[in-house]
């Protein structure tokens, strides 16, 4: 008897079909990968299966009983618990782990009314016994690495008496190293008899952790694969068309440089390194996370500056000292939260696409400070047609989009006005698989200008670019590693 079982469950939202006819099971001590683009019905699945909504048809039967959850509350008391993407939500700056904890027992009602920190480290000591886990009690929860804020989600989720936990997209913001421990914690609930529904577009997590991957396309099933798994067979059922048929050919014959680094410092005690980027190069630079990728990026966009040496654009000295200096020179950037950096907020005016796009250009565009010409609806309608952005016009909020297509909206931001270097931070990140080769194409199909990419996966480096460079420490240990080599599988050394 499954732990879960679901069938032919249906879900609207207004004239939207989010799911039709959905099935899904899952065994105690499964690991099931849900596969799908941004749109494909997983968000709903999930919120149906933590009780956010109530689907519109079907039927849910959990441990053999019919399941019908009202609330998140609720499908918690039934042994179901999501860990949500974000791990921000878990606990409050300013409160320990211990306190993060025991938060549920705080709401409602577990612990006394009267408590001591010393009952508190006690009892939260106690949980991470139980769990096996190993966590600094004592610390600011704010303080904690992502990974360690994924321990204390699962942890509080053990102690609920968790059957089965959700996992929406866990190695998002985590390193590989990171990465590695979540595999193991999750390796530890299956030896447990824990069901786990585990959300990724990684195929990485997938090959190291699903027992099967079911696959979700326009609201409905369409395939599942048993271990061993074709992530290529997969990968191509999700989208609905051949990888190959998307992949660009990769470049080789450049002989402009537009970005040049000469011996430049990013820390004072970091070792200078050089790198040239040629017009129409596609460059991924790939580390850890904290490697100095997002710092060699921000520096290059006029966010910092470099501690020694010397950068040149198009053969000229480089060195701006705000972003609107760099976007002037041609360096334009997609920084690597795109709601806090690029999107304004979806309570304000200017957050449909359209907005979204002429924001920076703005000032070219009307210089008058009249926006009397359909200049920035235009630029948005030939976005949306170029990039395949999946919207309804122009004017639709980008709040609205999936963040796939919120992506290919950035994109299309830099895009509507030439630039010479192109500056990108973990573009891919909570994109599908469809969506990141839309991206992908659009990126390597603009031969006039140079495309310097940070990513923490080798595998999206070695997808997307003509050449990868490794950094750690600050610096590029590793120049050039061909973006075709056969061992793409393995992560940088």
């Amino acid at each position: 008897m499954p732990l879960l079982d679901v069938r032919n469950i249906s879900h609207a939202f207004g004239s939207t079909q989010a799911l039709s006819d959905a099935h899904l099971s899952i065994e105690a001590g499964e690991v099931v990968a849900l596969m799908g683009a941004n749109g494909a019905g997983k968000s709903t699945l999930v919120r149906i299966l933590s009780g956010l909504c109530r689907p519109d048809g079907g039927t849910m039967t959990w441990q053999g009983k019919p399941f019908s959850p009202q609330s998140a509350a609720d499908a918690a008391s039934e042994g179901i618990v999501t860990v949500h993407q974000s791990t921000n939500v878990i606990g409050i700056p300013g409160l320990t782990v211990a306190d993060a904890l025991l938060l549920n027992h705080f709401v409602d009602g577990r612990q006394p009314f009267f408590l001591s920190k010393k009952s508190v480290r006690r009892r939260a000591a106690a949980i991470l016994s139980e769990t096996g886990f190993e966590l600094p009690l004592d610390r600011d929860f704010e303080t904690l690495s992502a990974a360690d804020r994924q321990q204390v989600a699962i942890a509080r989720a053990l102690t609920n008496k968790a059957r089965l936990i959700i996992l929406d997209e866990p190695t998002a913001s985590l390193s590989a190293r990171e990465s590695a421990r979540l595999y193991d914690l999750v390796r530890g609930l299956k030896a447990r008899q824990i069901g786990v529904l585990y959300i990724s577009h990684r195929t990485a997590d997938l090959e190291a952790l699903a027992d099967r991957v079911e696959i979700l396309r326009g609201g409905r099933n369409v395939g599942s694969f048993r271990r061993p798994i074709d992530f290529s067979a997969a990968i191509e059922t999700m989208i609905g068309r051949f990888l190959n048929a998307a992949r660009p050919h990769r470049r080789r014959d450049f002989d402009k440089t537009v970005l040049s680094l000469e011996s430049v410092g990013l820390m004072p005690d970091s070792a200078p390194f050089s790198l040239a980027v040629d017009e129409g190069e596609v460059v991924a630079i790939t580390g850890v996370i904290g490697a100095g990728k997002s710092r060699l990026l921000s520096t290059l966009f006029g966010l910092g500056s470099f501690y020694r040496g010397q950068a040149s654009l198009d053969g000229q000295a480089y060195a701006p000292t705000s972003p609107a200096q760099a976007i002037a020179a041609g360096v334009v950037m997609a920084a690597e939260d795109r709601h806090k950096s690029s999107f304004i907020h979806a309570d304000w005016p200017g957050e449909s696409i359209a907005a979204t796009i002429s924001l920076p250009h703005l000032s070219k565009w009307y210089p008058s400070a009249f926006l009397f010409s359909n200049r920035e609806k235009e630029e948005g309608r030939k976005a949306i047609q170029r990039l395949s952005i999946k919207a309804q016009s122009a004017e639709a909020s980008v709040w609205s989009l999936s963040g796939g297509n919120q992506q290919k909206v950035v994109i299309g931001r830099w895009e509507a006005e030439p630039s010479r270097l192109l500056l990108l931070d973990e573009p891919f990140q909570g994109v599908d698989v469809g969506a990141r080769q839309d991206i992908i194409a659009a990126i390597r199909n603009h031969s006039g200008r140079a495309t310097l990419i940070a990513t923490s996966d080798p595998e999206e480096a070695y997808e997307v670019a003509d050449r990868v460079v490794v950094m750690d420490g600050h610096t590029l240990i590793e120049q050039n590693i061909d973006a075709d080599i056969s061992n793409r599988h393995k992560e940088p050394a």
